[in-house]
């Protein structure tokens, strides 16, 4: 079995082994891929992170060995940036908020046989006593950034790719699909007593979970819709006050931790 990682910025991941096929989600520089099939240049994919699948150009990724992918997640740490470099002597790649800093001692990291460098700001999970504290500074990160169905970056994010994003850099790993983060945590009862980093569901007209956000303090939630913007939450669901309205009917509560 053929393994990869993410060399560069963000990777578009398509439904079918074309350019012009919908973007179902992106990967992130870091990142680790297990290549399922070929067709000519385009290699079928799994994210290990998330276990989703798709197409990808075979010249943005880099062969490995699986090992390789194993050791560097041991400790992991995530770029805290919006957009930073990383660097070395002939080159800099930039790299987005929640990227996969392999072997990241503070300031150096390797990627692919390359060493490089690291100023930016970074977290590093199991270092933390308490990653909730730091949830509402992470999501905040990502305020105003504009929709984009399959997107997972201050540059254009899904509803689901950021409450995934968020919970990725306090290191805890949560499927890519709203429906499928539904099955996490454990239920809580009532928007009264949500507290912040609660995942909220929504329901669409057919009774499915098509929709998530994050619940912040005084009964406010944080979503991507158009742009990542806060509204208000209650029993009902989320109130736009723009629109003198309420845009999505809420179906659960989970609590992650």
């Amino acid at each position: 079995m053929e393994y990869g990682i993410i060399p560069l910025s963000l990777v578009p991941v398509r439904a079918r082994a074309s350019d012009e096929s919908e973007m179902v989600t992106q990967l992130l520089f870091g990142e680790g891929i297990e290549v399922l099939s070929a067709r000519a240049q385009w290699r079928h994919i799994r994210c290990l992170f998330d276990d989703y699948e798709g197409w990808i150009d075979e010249k943005q990724y880099v062969k490995t060995e699986k090992k390789v992918l194993e050791e560097a997640l041991l400790q992991p740490a995530y770029s805290l940036e919006i957009a930073h470099s990383i660097t070395n002597h002939t080159h800099h790649i930039p790299v987005v908020l929640g990227s996969f800093l392999p072997y990241f001692d503070g300031i150096n990291l390797k990627m692919a046989g390359r060493s490089y460098w690291y100023n930016g700001q970074a977290y590093t999970p199991s270092e933390a006593d308490e990653p909730r504290a730091l949830l509402e500074k992470i999501v905040l990160k990502y305020h105003y950034a504009p929709y984009l169905w399959g997107g997972r970056s201050p540059f254009g994010i899904d509803c689901s790719g950021l409450t995934q994003m968020v919970y990725k850099i306090l290191g805890v790993a949560l499927p890519r699909d709203a429906r499928q983060q539904a099955d996490h945590g454990r239920e809580v009862a009532f928007a009264s007593t949500a507290r912040s980093g609660d995942l909220a569901f929504f329901s669409n007209k057919n009774g499915d979970i098509a929709h998530v956000g994050i619940v912040l303090k005084d009964k406010r939630i944080i979503h991507a819709y158009g742009r990542v913007r806060i509204d208000r939450l209650d029993q009902q669901g989320i109130y736009n006050e723009e629109l003198q309205k309420y845009t999505h009917q809420l179906r659960i509560i989970r609590r992650i931790f």
